[in-house]
């Protein structure tokens, strides 16, 4: 059995050898520690900031089609992650989400945005279009999210089309409004009209 013991300087780095460690091995380990921490933290703050998460499997997409999602989510304001499961679920314990920590099987896809129907929206079309990109479902805050929840919220009007509907109601209202109001003035005018003609035939 190899000699775990101190005793001297070759003993100690063969000992190290038998057991399948050595110095810069080691200082590896302490690296790989660190940049986990770092990728938990990171994590950790851009899922906090998201209105909603969707958790998808890649189950063999192609570099060109898995850019193309990312590059659609990123337009959006949206991002999409590739993490190890231990570590995105290491990081969704210390934000305030649901528990979807069951859904990290396999090679899985973290797409998010602060728009809440953004991720939703686009990750489904491209499923849709993607058969190696298969939906398990995501979270909105507290509300944890299947996959039929997910494609649900993706048929919502996004923040911005909601902003733009809006203005168009406010618009529509105020042309109404305007139109009542002159419609008024002008009956007004007629019969102060019709008043003063009457004044003068009598």
């Amino acid at each position: 059995s190899p000699n775990l013991k101190r005793g001297g300087g070759s003993n100690w780095q063969w000992s190290l050898h038998a057991l399948g460690h050595t110095g810069p091995s080691l200082v590896e380990t302490s690296m790989e520690k660190a940049e986990k921490r770092e990728v938990v933290s990171s994590l950790q703050e851009a899922l906090a900031g998201a209105g909603s998460i969707v958790v998808a499997q890649n189950v063999g997409l192609s570099v060109a089609a898995f850019t193309d999602l990312r590059v659609q989510v990123k337009k959006a304001g949206g991002k999409v992650k590739v993490a190890k499961n231990r570590l995105a679920k290491l990081a969704l314990k210390e934000v305030d989400v649901a528990d979807i920590s069951g859904l990290f099987t396999g090679p899985t896809v973290i797409a998010y945005a602060e728009d809440p129907i953004v991720a939703p929206k686009i990750a489904a079309a491209f499923a849709e279009k993607n058969q190696k990109f298969v939906i398990l479902g995501g979270a909105m805050g507290a509300t944890a999210l299947d996959v039929n929840g997910v494609k649900t919220l993706a048929t919502l009007p996004s923040l911005d089309e909601l902003r733009a509907k809006l203005a168009g109601l406010v618009k529509q209202p105020a042309t109404n409004i305007a139109s009542i109001l002159v419609q008024p003035g002008a009956g007004i005018a007629r019969v102060l009209k019709a008043h003063a003609e009457k004044s003068e035939a009598a």
